[in-house]
């Protein structure tokens, strides 16, 4: 077997794992967000997953009627401008893999900085709400806030994804 053709054999089998591999991720769906996370077996999950942030926050800080509702509007704030961010965010992201189909990758770099400066956006959102319940609390709860700030990495930290993904149907 000349080398020529033993070589054009190794590419089309690479090309046919390349396409192979690219076909798998492009129609495997990514596990919903909130999946797993009502109905049956709730109980088992931890205390953070079967009450949400919202409540979590209210119970450690102590806060009054009016604190909670004024940290509701918060919340509402907070939850308008992160969904225009992920729409944003998901936006530019298919804009980049779209770029995939042209042979020079034009406009990679520019939309690769984009996200960059979208998820800048996210963390300075996500910690402007923090500073901003901060701002709620009376004097008294404040030990109690610091005590919580060493704990937001849990709040925006991916969920754990143990085992394999979901079938497809």
């Amino acid at each position: 077997m000349s080398k020529i053709k033993l070589l054009s054999i190794a590419v089309i089998g690479l090309l046919a794992i390349n396409i192979t591999v690219v076909a798998f991720l492009l129609l495997k769906q990514p596990p919903h967000p909130r999946e797993g996370r009502q109905g049956p077996g709730k109980e088992s999950m931890p205390p953070m997953e079967q009450t949400g942030p919202k409540n979590i926050i209210v119970d450690k800080l102590h806060f009054d009627k009016e604190q909670t509702a004024q940290y509701e509007s918060l919340i509402e704030q907070h939850q308008v401008i992160m969904k225009s961010l992920n729409d944003s965010i998901k936006d530019a992201k298919n804009d980049l893999y779209l770029s995939l189909t042209n042979e020079n990758f034009t406009g990679k770099d520019s939309l690769i900085a984009i996200l960059g400066l979208l998820q800048r956006q996210v963390e300075l959102t996500h910690y402007d709400h923090f500073a901003a319940i901060k701002k709620l609390c009376k004097p008294n709860q404040l030990e109690n806030y610091a005590a919580l700030t060493k704990e937001l990495a849990r709040f925006f930290a991916p969920p754990k994804n143990d085992g394999p993904p979901p079938p497809r149907h």
